[in-house]
């Protein structure tokens, strides 16, 4: 009998492992995932593990390779490269005006330019964001891990209002583009 316990409500893979929570092991099929693939997008219902796959990710492309001790991708990978990342978590907020999602996008924009740098010509949201790409990657040398938790939480809230809705549309759809 294991005397691990379980991990209801840790969506921390950092966390998880480092408090000795029991853990299935998934990382195989993580390393298939990020070596056969450029974009993912993993649509599955609420409390299916997604944000916790989120934070599993962002470790393995952090080169956290302590972390994966004794599971199956410590075996298979062998580089463990540190990647930039730009971690969007839109879970964090409540959606109720289109400021309060400009709020979230811009405090994420200003942190990651704070390590990548900005130009004046990259006003709007999506300028900045390709901005901060473009220059993580000539930074780093390396492409740019972007990993968003809760990319439709602005649109869900705002449902029954249609012209929150499309507000929100209109800030993410070019952000995401």
């Amino acid at each position: 009998m294991s005397n691990k316990i379980y991990p209801i409500g840790i969506q921390n893979f950092e966390s998880l492992r480092q408090d000795g929570y029991f853990y299935i092991d998934k990382t195989a099929l993580m390393y298939q995932m990020v070596k056969t693939g450029r974009y993912y997008f993993l649509s599955r219902p609420r409390r299916f593990g997604k944000s916790l796959l989120i934070s599993t990710l962002e470790a393995y492309f952090q080169g956290k390779k302590e972390l994966f001790t004794g599971l199956a991708v410590e075996k298979l990978e062998k580089d463990w490269i540190k990647y930039p990342i730009l971690h969007l978590d839109l879970n964090i907020e409540k959606y109720d005006t289109p400021e309060s999602l400009d709020k979230i996008l811009n405090d994420n924009l200003e942190y990651w330019e704070s390590q990548y740098g900005t130009r004046p010509s990259e006003t709007s949201f999506s300028l900045r964001f390709a901005g901060i790409i473009q220059r993580a990657c000539e930074k780093t040398g390396q492409r740019v891990v972007i990993l968003v938790d809760e990319y439709d939480k602005p649109m869900l809230q705002a449902i029954g209002n249609e012209e929150l809705q499309k507000q929100f549309r209109n800030t993410l759809k070019p952000f995401y583009g």
